[in-house]
């Protein structure tokens, strides 16, 4: 069984919804991202043998099928979508290292794109012929008494974890403060789309503007979760036979793996996932070097750092996506993208990990450098 490496890491700029990016079709934000992707890894567009996108709030359909057309891709790459709503991208990447290491495929581009900015009105339409129902968020479960709302789900968490509000800022805090000192270094993930070259939503955040945000729920509040967003990320992977030839930095997919949860609690989910990605692996949080966790909510973060044991100062060293934004499919490619970008000359151990709605975690492990392939 042959191993799996990311050769190149591209994003778009994060926007919140009906911002720079507001005005793209799903396709029109994509395409740039995997065209500039396969130039950084050196690939020709005709050797892409398969695009896996993930996509949490589209029309259903296809979404790759478009993607790949839109970015030059041949038509036998046929394109597969996923929805495992805010992993999916972390998924789209491990699916694409199955399919390499079990030698489906040796080059495959992977990653996801979502508009919040552009998401199709949904309505449910009944037997009795009553009038259509809208509704903006899919249920997660059968039980609507057992299917929370996020932010409520999220306060819960930290009620049963005893975080403290202040705690959830101080780290809201700090997200935006390490983006913005890091601004020139994240600039080399972005590939600039209609004029959006950086992730707009950094700010000077202190305390006195947490303590003015508006509440959403509990302890929850408008500067403790992340905003609604555009974005797209994607990464190019591939066997070590193809890597060998390739002139871009190589870092290697160690493992990592997709659990289930209690779906009351989805903000816990991860930490289920981390610890077994990282028993699969054979290490341990000591032997990481940082961590890539998701802000949904800053309470989510945190209980994610501290349940895996992970050293707080090794977390999203160059700031969350509580300073950018929160695009369900994409969030966590872009993960995949920072740890790529991160490792690529430097070495070390890397993790990025996950929640997503219905109370699901994924994580993923990758370790640079690569050399002598």
């Amino acid at each position: 069984m042959t191993r799996s490496y990311i050769v190149a890491a591209r994003r778009s700029a994060v926007a919140p919804r009906n911002g720079a990016l507001a005005a793209l079709e799903l396709h029109d934000l994509a395409a740039p991202v995997v065209k500039a992707v396969l130039s950084d890894a050196g690939v020709d567009q005709n050797q892409v043998s398969e695009l896996i996108v993930s996509n949490g709030l589209g029309a259903g359909g296809n979404p790759a099928r478009l993607v790949g057309l839109a970015a030059g891709l041949p038509h036998s790459v046929a394109g597969l979508s996923v929805d495992r709503q805010c992993c999916g991208g972390l998924d789209a990447v491990l699916l694409a290292d199955a399919m390499i290491r079990s030698g489906l495929h040796e080059i495959v581009v992977a990653g996801g794109v979502e508009s919040y900015s552009r998401r199709p009105l949904r309505s449910k339409t009944f037997a009795d012929g009553s009038a259509p129902q809208a509704y903006d968020q899919a249920p997660f479960t059968p039980w609507p008494d057992r299917d929370p709302d996020m932010a409520q789900a999220a306060d819960r968490l930290a009620n049963l974890l005893n975080i403290t509000q202040a705690e959830q800022d101080n780290w809201a805090v700090a997200s935006h403060q390490k983006a913005q000192a890091a601004e020139a270094i994240t600039a080399k993930e972005i590939v600039p789309i209609s004029g959006a070259a950086h992730d707009s939503f950094t700010r000077r955040m202190d305390q006195r503007l947490c303590a003015r945000a508006p509440v959403v729920y509990g302890s929850v509040t408008a500067a403790n979760m992340s905003v609604a967003a555009d974005a797209a990320a994607f990464c190019v992977i591939v066997s070590e036979r193809v890597a060998r030839f390739l002139p871009s930095p190589s870092i290697e997919i160690v493992g990592g793996a997709t659990l289930g949860g209690d779906p009351a609690l989805p903000g816990l989910a991860p930490v289920a996932a981390i610890r077994a990605s990282l028993d699969a692996a054979g290490l341990t949080p000591q032997d990481l070097d940082l961590a890539e966790i998701m802000e949904a909510f800053a309470v989510q973060a945190i209980a994610c750092q501290r349940g895996a044991h992970i050293n707080e100062a090794i977390v999203n060293m160059t700031g969350g996506s509580l300073a950018r934004g929160h695009p369900i499919g994409a969030s966590g490619a872009i993960l995949a993208v920072r740890l790529y970008h991160a490792l690529a000359t430097t070495d070390g151990t890397g993790l990025a990990a996950i929640a997503a709605a219905g109370g699901i975690g994924t994580s993923l492990i990758v370790k640079s450098p690569c050399v002598g392939l």
